[in-house]
């Protein structure tokens, strides 16, 4: 993070910062499917996440404080788009550098009505809502303008990033089980601007997106019943940090006002984190239908990809439970891969179980040798 030595305090911004964004229509880029085969599944891999805990620096000097910028306005730096049912008007107004800032986003509608229909990967590796590209070129919009307006006022780097900061903590703060019919239900960047807020894993999402769309080092930091945000710093920038492979990334609280860059909570000190990179993963999900017919089973396996990442050498095995690890009739795919968004339905034929036996049956996905879904039937006699 490029911030001159500067802890920016504030600043004098008087004006409105009304910025007016047009609709941008992208194509969805599917990839095909190929007939590709793969491996059987193996054992569950082990969590590779490293929790870590917060380290605390200070400096016992006093702050240098940012240039005044007087009573600068930041105009309208985004052309108007027109008005009309395709599109979604939101209004935000928060406070930064002693001043009201006020911000008007047009949004696609079809943007969110696409976001909204996504299903939710079933993962708490929250960096799959960043790194998807649907929303790039519209979050990309968001950055360029913020920017502009931004180099308009004299701000820094270190101040851009506090504005954009004061942005997200001035979102109003909804919990799920109140706006949605989930108790939890992390949102994608547009559906926060949409519902105009949201929680703390909905409210980092959006300000990892904005921050990583900058050029920023940018991490999610997965707290027990919390989530946050941590960007990369240097020798200059002080407070609460995160260290993950060789950085440090300090603390960004994103619910309620006034926390700054390093400010940790103090019922998070000592407290260990999961930390969750901006990096493209598969997410592999699967549904499965069994029809018998006489001797033999028609098995119909649905394998997802809900996450970012193309998935390679995916496999499915399924079987009738016969304990210890093993199984009647099992049988293992041809090895196959699933880009990001894709679905792929594998039939299999099992032979029915021996008759006197207390079985059930055991679907597995695995990728590369490793299981990474399972589900099972409930317990029946043959």
């Amino acid at each position: 993070m490029e911030q001159n030595g500067k802890k920016a305090g504030g600043g004098c911004l008087r004006g409105c910062l009304t910025l007016i964004i047009a609709a941008v229509v992208i194509l969805f880029l599917l990839y095909q499917l190929g007939n590709y085969l793969g491996s059987s599944p193996g054992e569950e891999p082990a969590d590779t996440t490293t929790p870590t805990t917060p380290t605390v620096t200070s400096t016992e000097t006093e702050e240098p404080q940012p240039p005044q910028v007087g009573t600068a306005e930041l105009q309208e730096n985004i052309q108007k788009a027109p008005q009309s049912k395709d599109v979604l008007t939101r209004h935000y107004s928060w406070e930064y550098g002693g001043g009201e800032c006020n911000w008007e986003l047009v949004i696609p509608e079809w943007l969110y009505e696409y976001y909204r229909g996504i299903p939710r990967p079933p993962t708490n590796d929250y960096s799959v809502y960043v790194t998807h590209p649907q929303d790039d070129a519209y979050i990309g919009l968001l950055i360029d303008k913020i920017r502009e307006a931004a180099s308009k006022n004299g701000y820094d780097e270190y101040q851009t990033i506090e504005l954009v900061i004061a942005f997200i903590q001035g979102l109003p703060y909804t919990a799920d089980s109140v706006t949605t019919s989930h108790d939890n239900y992390p949102r994608y960047p547009v559906e926060t601007l949409v519902d105009n807020g949201g929680d703390c894993e909905d409210t980092s999402i959006l300000l990892a997106s904005l921050l990583d769309g900058m050029g920023y080092g940018v991490v999610l930091i997965k707290l027990p019943d919390h989530y946050a945000v941590g960007v990369k710093g240097g020798e200059n920038t002080y407070g609460a940090y995160y260290e993950y492979e060789g950085d440090k990334y300090y603390y960004i609280e994103t619910t309620g006002t006034g926390w700054g860059i390093g400010q940790l909570p103090d019922v998070y000190e000592d407290t260990s984190a999961q930390i969750h990179p901006m990096v493209p993963v598969p997410i592999i999900t699967h549904e499965w239908t069994l029809e018998g017919k006489g001797p033999y089973a028609e098995l119909k396996v649905n394998v997802s990809n809900l996450g970012t990442d193309e998935a390679n050498d995916i496999s499915v095995f399924a079987g009738f439970d016969a304990g210890e690890n093993n199984a009647w009739s099992g049988k293992h795919s041809d090895p196959f891969r699933l880009g990001p968004g894709q679905q792929v339905t594998i039939t299999m034929i099992l032979l029915a179980p021996p008759p006197n036996i207390h079985t059930r049956v055991v679907v597995q996905i695995g990728i590369g040798g490793y299981r990474v879904s399972e589900s099972h039937s409930e317990w029946f006699d043959t």
